[in-house]
């Protein structure tokens, strides 16, 4: 992270883009589904997990589209009910997209999602 030194005497200005907040973003992104439709949102953080959302609504049918600081998703040609494994596995919150399924579809087919290294060491250490 970079980091600014400010000396005083001089009056200082200036403007900092703040992206979007990931545990905002991707709840509202499998909510999607339930939309079944054109959903536009706006300021998505650029990130390894929300690539992953898009990655697999876009294996079970869905479309996202990305202009400048928005992103189109349209899910009303989902098709597929099963989450692939190996994008499963790429986040924990994978699994929040399989509530969408569930509620639009009734039916929804997913893995373990990925696993927190937290959580594994807390695992082994209580065997």
């Amino acid at each position: 992270m970079s980091e600014y030194i400010i000396k005083g005497g001089k009056k200082v200005s200036g403007e900092v883009t703040i992206s979007g907040s990931k545990n905002a973003s991707l709840p509202i992104i499998a909510a999607t589904i339930l939309n079944g439709g054109k959903t536009t949102l706006y300021n998505v953080p650029n990130i390894h997990d929300t690539k992953m959302m898009f990655e697999i609504l876009k294996e079970i049918g869905g479309k996202v589209t990305k202009k400048n600081n928005k992103v189109i998703i349209d899910t009303s040609k989902i098709n597929k009910y099963e989450i692939p494994e190996d994008l499963m596995r790429q986040m924990r919150s994978s699994v929040i997209l399989a509530g969408g399924l569930v509620g639009k579809y009734r039916n929804a087919t997913f893995s373990y999602p990925g696993d927190c290294d937290i959580w594994w060491i807390h695992r082994i250490s209580l065997r």
